[in-house]
């Protein structure tokens, strides 16, 4: 497979779609050889491919995830990278390995989490996204619990009501209570009636838990 010609840069596209046809017949052919491709092509001098790479990478990845999750230390390595398009775009590849292989995702959470504190709103979005995988994770449930309860403490009010929507799916009767007090501990700092009315539905939910 020629995988430079079928990116959207090489098309003179601007549009993602010949990203997103790239990465499904990837994933038909099970194709690995094309991935080391892409992997290899993250190091391009050209911009444009660089972040068409990534996105067929995640998008293979949103498909298949054991397909890229070998990869895993590349993205970690993109994590501090200059171009924020890697950055973000190597977080949310992470996030579609978590439920592939949370064990190896839970063993680098520092430098997920410390990238998520420096990096770019969907940077940190899809590191959230990331502890409430492993919220479901049995292993590391209590312990991503606490770093996730972090995250609502210290989150962007206006990111605040879609993490604690997210979240509700994976809080147990245990940790109820914490996740109510944090909540409600935040409830002051959202100056926006419909975020906060987002986040008190929430709450409720919670109170009718069993």
């Amino acid at each position: 497979m020629n995988v430079v010609s079928k990116l959207a840069s090489s098309m003179n596209r601007r549009d993602e779609v010949p990203n997103q046809e790239l990465a499904k017949e990837i994933v038909k052919k099970e194709d690995e050889e094309a991935i080391q491709e892409l992997i290899d092509l993250l190091s391009d001098k050209n911009k444009k491919i660089q972040n068409d790479c990534i996105k067929v990478l995640y998008e293979v990845g949103e498909i298949k995830p054991a397909l890229i999750s070998s990869h895993l230390n590349v993205f970690l390595d993109l994590l501090d990278h200059k171009n924020n398009r890697l950055q973000w775009g190597a977080m949310t590849a992470l996030n579609t390995i978590a439920s592939e292989d949370p064990d190896s995702i839970y063993e680098s959470i520092s430098t997920i989490l410390k990238a998520a504190d420096k990096g770019s709103i969907i940077t940190r979005d899809q590191a959230v996204h990331i502890l409430i995988k492993l919220c479901s994770s049995d292993q590391h449930s209590d312990s991503a619990f606490l770093l996730l309860n972090e995250q609502m403490l210290s989150s962007p009010t206006n990111q605040l009501p879609m993490y604690a929507e997210n979240a509700l799916v994976v809080i147990t009767i245990e940790q109820r209570e914490m996740f109510t007090k944090t909540l409600k501990s935040r409830l002051d700092d959202i100056e926006k009636e419909s975020k906060r009315k987002r986040v008190e539905k929430v709450l409720k939910k919670l109170d009718k838990m069993e």
